[in-house]
């Protein structure tokens, strides 16, 4: 069974709660938009790359809360050298979902390094990731998600789809200022 993207990120956001999200750029932040448009959601419309290091810094900062990189694998190829950064800082509230669709869909699905079999699961092994799966079939993305030590790394396998659009906001400062304010409320709830 090809697993399809729009499900995948719709079961990795499942039960979310209080749970912050950041997406790389393209089609992974349609994907969590299309799951349904949060305040605790960061979608990157820049940054190639980088959405992992920026899923570290709240990690860092926030180590009481859960935290889930969605990413694509051609941002993840862009920004590999992240993942030795993580592994050296040991976030135990971080899990990198990887939505590998062997494309790089945002500009003509020319195919990334992982279709000639790089193994990004390996690599975030090697650089200390304390769980890393390949994944390839339907699977209970909760317990990883929520409530496993990490960090943790996903290398999700879907079909090459092209999918509508589902944009979310594009002002980076309302983004930013947004999620601010909702995490801020979160935090003061707990007091």
């Amino acid at each position: 069974m090809t697993l399809r993207r729009r499900e995948v990120v719709r079961d990795l956001l499942k039960d979310r709660k209080g749970l912050l999200v950041v997406a790389g750029l393209g089609s992974t932040a349609w994907d969590i938009t299309a799951a349904g448009d949060h305040d605790l959601s960061f979608p990157l419309w820049g940054a190639m790359g980088q959405a992992a290091m920026i899923g570290l810094g709240l990690a860092l900062a926030q180590p009481t809360r859960r935290v889930l990189v969605i990413t694509g694998d051609g941002v993840m190829l862009m920004g590999v050298g992240s993942l030795a950064t993580i592994g050296v800082q040991q976030p135990k509230n971080l899990t990198v979902a990887v939505i590998d669709n062997e494309r790089y869909g945002e500009t003509g699905m020319q195919a990334t390094h992982t279709a000639d079999g790089v193994d990004l699961a390996a690599i975030a092994k090697a650089c200390g990731f304390k769980n890393s799966r390949k994944i390839l079939k339907k699977a209970d993305f909760g317990k990883i998600v929520h409530q496993t030590p990490g960090p943790n790394f996903l290398q999700i396998k879907v079909a090459a789809d092209k999918l509508p659009l589902v944009l979310p906001p594009k002002d980076g400062v309302h983004l930013k200022d947004r999620f601010r304010k909702a995490l801020a409320d979160v935090l003061a709830k707990k007091r």
